[in-house]
């Protein structure tokens, strides 16, 4: 039990809270602020990378992932002071992987080869939209020709470079998206995230919603149809669906987030981040103050944690679970088996797999494309009384 993490791997999340603005669908841990003094700020991380490390000494670190927020908002200097501690905290992969996820309102040349000489060798854009209409209703700040000599200062300065979008977008056509993709992955270099609009209670677009004002959201079938259509065009283009959300070429998926998926180790730091780490045989759910100043301020004292529980071996086989059959590469059954206790009931298996919503091959369970398109009633009836 204590060394089922390493099937997953080890990685480090940071969390910048930082945004230049707020955007109405986004329900991450995201603050506006004028002022910020980073110099506080990287002291507080350093600290918090020491407290964490004394707890996973020896681990062989493979990814870095400073996400947010809006993390090309932090100075070069405060990502290369990180970055320089991290290495001498834990051993590192030789292809050890340093993402910083960017806006294309906040990159300009010198502050991407900033970034890279500090050791950051992925960029993860936040495009979202390649029309301006769709980015002013999405609260973006940027416009299309921004994001796109964005994307071009990062694709010459990184091998690696993702970016997002969002579809099933208000008033949005099949064909729109169709084209919109097209031009994507015309553009692409070797990964992108693309994921349906979700409206998220606590957001504007929320608010919105509960009072009626946001129209023209998608049909449900045509955002089915949506969906399908981005599998088969991604595919065309040579674009693995390695995930529900996710698609890359062979060799370039995001080895951070591979570690949540397959259920591995990640330590968490900064305001709202997560964290599962196994620590004498045990794994823990671990969260931080959301809060950035209360964050700060328990970081400064010593811990910026706000929870840590034990996750009983039940627990640890759902999450198990819930995580690996958003991957093409699905769960090892054997490993649930070890987690559980005990297998997954051969009456349920059984009644998925006759409906074509998964696959049994080699102790290996997987969602079919079928069933990845509602994958959380499979993963409802796979897991219920």
């Amino acid at each position: 039990m204590a060394e089922d993490w390493r099937n997953g791997g080890f990685g480090l999340y940071i969390h910048w809270p930082f945004c230049q603005a707020k955007c109405p669908y986004c329900d991450f841990n995201s603050h506006v602020s004028q002022k910020i003094d980073q110099k506080r700020w990287l002291r507080a991380y350093l600290s918090e990378l020491d407290r964490v490390a004394e707890q996973t000494q020896g681990r062989v670190l493979q990814t870095v992932f400073f996400g947010g927020g809006t993390p090309s908002l932090m100075d070069p200097e405060t990502v290369a002071a990180i970055l320089e501690r991290v290495r001498r905290l834990w051993p590192a992969a030789n292809d050890l992987e340093t993402t910083l996820e960017a806006n294309p309102g906040s990159v300009e040349a010198g502050r991407f080869r900033a970034y890279r000489d500090g050791g950051v060798n992925r960029i993860s854009m936040g495009i979202q939209a390649l029309n301006d209409r769709d980015l002013k209703r999405l609260g973006r700040i940027h416009t299309v020709d921004e994001a796109k000599a964005a994307f071009e200062i990062a694709r010459n300065t990184y091998e690696r470079v993702s970016f997002d979008l969002i579809y099933a977008r208000q008033e949005q056509t099949l064909d729109e998206w169709t084209a919109e993709l097209r031009e994507a992955l015309s553009m692409a270099i070797d990964h992108l995230s693309l994921y349906q609009l979700t409206v998220e209670q606590g957001t504007a677009f929320g608010d919105r919603y509960n009072r009626g004002k946001l129209r023209g959201l998608p049909e449900e079938d045509l955002a089915a149809d949506m969906y399908e259509m981005t599998q088969e065009i991604c595919a065309d283009y040579g674009f693995d669906a390695y995930e529900v959300s996710n698609f890359a070429r062979t060799g370039s998926e995001s080895r951070h987030n591979q570690i949540y998926w397959r259920y591995g180790d990640y330590a968490g730091i900064g305001p709202g981040a997560h964290a599962r780490l196994t620590l004498d045989g045990q794994k823990y759910a671990i969260e931080t103050w959301k809060m950035p100043g209360k964050w700060l301020e328990a970081a400064e004292a010593g811990n910026g944690e706000s929870l840590s529980e034990a996750i009983d071996r039940s627990g640890q086989a759902t999450e198990f679970l819930l995580m690996g059959l958003r991957l093409s590469e699905g769960i090892d059954l054997l490993r649930y088996e070890e987690l559980a206790g005990e297998p997954l009931a051969t009456g349920k298996l059984d009644a998925m797999r006759e409906l074509g919503m998964i696959v049994v091959e080699n102790q290996r369970l997987k969602a079919t494309p079928q069933g990845r398109l509602v994958l959380d009633s499979v993963l409802t009836e796979l897991l219920g009384g």
